[in-house]
């Protein structure tokens, strides 16, 4: 009791000096939200969910995808808890906005959550569902990787009969889920002839691990990297090219891995990726100091802002309005140490950008407020890959498989699949 009492007295001394820094220079960082991360600072220790989570008519039982949770928690861990209330999902009842505002921290919430809402996700009217394909064999499973932690996995196949060109793995983006509006995505690819499998990263969708937390953005391309390469090594598999897809921090993902393996992946599809944080908008040198210093003392902080992503990435405004059912999404204030990792991230991949050498096809909208269309066109000019393609859509947003209209949509997934296709045709 006496180390716990000195532990959080260690911490609060290292934060008012952060303090009296930032208030002796406050265009660095904005001194408000320090205040509020002192003010959070008070929820101190961890407790376990109490079950049931949801009212009677909602505890449906969990079938065998959704097992019972392992909460890899060491005893005395300290956890920020707090989490922003969702504004009420029009269209939907007063029971489900009641579970879509549970506390997302951990997976098993999360997964019930997910349950709730399927039925819901799946009549939406967007063309991702409305369109598609039908007979795609589909397969979801948990698996646990050499951290102990349970992955969640899903696949798409081609008809019964159809052969199958190619493997193509999905590293989704930023807060995001692969069981979304990628299913939509994922149909429409195995419909051509294409095995489509697609993870949840650690932290975030269906899997294990603290919602939006990433400790570190290399480890998490090694979780990729594991879980792809027993995929890859699946006997209905053998043979075919392999190539991978990523959307957005996806992006940042999927060259992380191909950089630290060149040469296994036979093509990388890069949409929207973030891959180098343009200078404008880079925070100053002084308060990179001050945030990783921060996130060495509390790493899982909720306290950079982040923007309604929804207005900067979906054109469509019908569509936009949909985002607010991806409800396992993670919305809230960025985790300091998340905030750095991604920062590092970015700084590592534009110093290796001239050893990105698959061949290479980078999509991105030309209007995009979130990622930098003009960093896409560094990467093309910077890589050295000698087969690689750059493709601008005038007026597209950031989410141009998801957010445009249906035709653009559409067009963005025959350019993929077109390809794919002249890609396999060469192996």
């Amino acid at each position: 009791m006496d180390k716990t009492k000195e532990e959080i007295k260690s911490k609060w001394c290292t934060l008012a000096r952060f303090k009296g820094l930032l208030e002796s220079s406050p265009s660095v960082f904005d001194v408000s939200s320090l205040n509020s991360l002192m003010d959070l600072s008070r929820a101190l220790r961890y407790q376990p969910p109490k079950l049931p989570l949801f009212p009677p008519q909602f505890q449906n039982p969990i079938n065998h995808l959704h097992p019972k949770p392992t909460f890899l928690v060491p005893r005395g861990t300290r956890l920020m808890v707090t989490a922003k209330k969702r504004p009420p999902i029009e269209g939907v009842s007063e029971e489900l906005n009641w579970i879509a505002n549970q506390n997302l921290d951990f997976a098993y919430t999360r997964r019930q959550v997910r349950s709730a809402f399927l039925e819901v996700q799946q009549q939406l009217d967007h063309c991702l569902f409305k369109l598609a394909p039908t007979g795609i064999r589909t397969e979801e499973w948990y698996e646990r990787n050499s951290r102990g932690l349970q992955i969640f996995c899903k696949s798409w196949m081609p008809k019964q009969g159809v052969p199958i060109k190619g493997v193509l793995c999905f590293c989704h983006g930023y807060g995001d889920t692969c069981v979304f509006f990628f299913e939509g995505i994922a149909r429409r690819i195995a419909a051509s002839g294409y095995a489509v499998y697609a993870m949840d990263y650690p932290g975030f969708g269906l899997s294990e691990g603290l919602h939006g937390y990433i400790p570190s953005f290399d480890q998490l391309a090694d979780d990729v990297i594991e879980q792809y390469t027993k995929i890859k090594g699946r006997p209905e598999l053998k043979g075919l090219p392999h190539f991978i897809l990523g959307q957005s921090m996806g992006g940042a993902v999927t060259l992380k891995v191909h950089l630290k393996e060149p040469y296994a992946w036979d093509g990388v599809v890069l949409v929207a990726p973030m891959c180098k944080i343009a200078e404008d908008v880079t925070p100053p040198a002084a308060a990179q100091k001050i945030l990783i210093l921060m996130s060495k003392v509390m790493p899982k902080a909720k306290l950079i802002p982040q923007k309604d992503l929804a207005e900067l990435a979906f054109r469509d405004p019908i569509k936009r309005k949909m985002a607010v059912y991806n409800v396992t999404c993670y919305n809230d204030h960025v985790r300091l140490k998340t905030a750095v990792e991604l920062l590092q991230a970015t700084k590592d991949i534009e110093m290796q950008v001239e050893k990105v050498s698959s061949p290479l096809l980078i999509l991105h909208g030309a209007a995009d407020k979130v990622t930098d269309p003009l960093v896409s066109q560094y990467l093309y000019e910077k890589a050295s890959s000698k087969d690689k393609t750059l493709k601008l859509y005038p007026e597209g947003y950031h989410s141009i498989l998801e957010g445009e209209p249906d035709d653009r949509i559409f067009s963005v997934l025959d350019d993929i699949i077109t390809w794919l296709d002249s890609r396999c045709a060469l192996t």
